[in-house]
């Protein structure tokens, strides 16, 4: 379930109250007026049910709400109610499968902005995968995937494709190419500096390594990976298990593939380096793909459950 504060405007909360009721998959509606202050209107709080609260959250946003008024959003984690079990069973789907747009444009935005929060976790993390591929360390590899920030400008690319954004787009794409051009740049500068301690050696980056060679060498599991960690991550999102993201992380070759590159070029090997880029952009595509598929595929089954849910409110009333 989902709890929704609104701040309405007096002369709509009639209408609002209303939409809210006749919607169904809600409960626990409650209006408070003239609570509010700034904005000056009128409070009012409902639960909804997930797998509804898209549709309510387009029909509430017609009434103008998010220019005069506010609507904010927020996750229930425990509710011991008979009414929330029957809004709930009486909204179709599941909750779990409940895609909320508003919520995924708003969420992909934050993670792809270009910020120094955002440089500074992706360098480090190529810092740490540059560490691994010179010690042909496999741990390292994979701490550095699991630290890495890259899958928010990704998703940000995925929902804009699909919603139409062009300015989400334009934020992710920045974000993308510019993060990772500064930290390939950073990490070069990094590999100088250990090697000017003696810590990294050109015969590190030139031997046998076995455990870490598969970065610079790229084929057609590399992609068929990307594409299905583009789907698991793209599902992680819209059902709010972001837990699964960690896993999604640690099974592409985005940071490691670019660690490997800043590094080759920092000693000259230009052959690990055209790999390791070849590398980076075979995955970073497959997520693309994949993740913009997997929204467009949701999208067309949650318009069905819209159609459902229009026609089982039409019956209701």
């Amino acid at each position: 379930m989902l709890h929704l504060r609104l701040i309405v405007p007096a002369d709509r909360t009639d209408e609002a109250v209303a939409r809210i009721e006749k919607h169904i998959g809600t409960t626990h509606v409650a209006l408070l007026p003239g609570a509010a202050r700034d904005p000056v209107g009128d409070v009012v709080m409902c639960d909804v049910a997930r797998e509804s609260a898209d549709e309510l959250l387009a029909e509430l946003r017609e009434l103008g709400l998010e220019e005069d008024g506010s609507i904010a959003v927020e996750n229930i984690d425990l509710s011991l109610s008979k009414r929330a079990d029957k809004a709930e069973a009486d909204a179709p789907g599941e909750g779990a499968d409940a895609v909320l747009w508003e919520h995924l444009a708003e969420s992909t935005h934050e993670e792809s902005t270009l910020s120094v929060t955002y440089l500074a976790f992706l360098a480090v993390a190529t810092m740490i995968a540059a560490c691994g591929v010179v010690l042909d360390n496999a741990i390292l590899i994979v701490g550095a995937m699991a630290v890495g920030p890259e899958f928010g400008p990704l998703a940000g690319i995925c929902t804009a494709l699909v919603q139409r954004a062009p300015g989400l787009a334009w934020r992710s794409l920045v974000a993308l190419l510019v993060g990772f051009a500064a930290a390939m740049a950073l990490t070069a500068g990094f590999s100088l500096m250990m090697d000017g301690f003696g810590l990294f050696h050109d015969d590190d980056i030139t031997a046998d390594r076995p455990n870490t060679d598969f970065i610079w060498k790229p084929d057609l599991f590399s992609f068929v990976v990307a594409v299905l960690a583009g789907i698991a991550g793209t599902l992680s999102l819209t059902s709010a298990k972001s837990g699964a993201l960690v896993g999604v992380a640690i099974s592409v070759t985005t940071v490691p593939a670019a660690a490997n590159a800043a590094v080759a070029l920092s000693y000259g090997e230009y052959g690990q380096a055209r790999g390791s880029t070849e590398q980076l952009l075979l995955n970073l595509a497959g997520i693309v793909i994949a993740g913009t598929l997997t929204l467009i595929a949701q999208k067309i089954f949650w318009a069905k459950q819209r159609d459902r849910t229009v026609r089982a409110a039409r019956k209701a009333a």
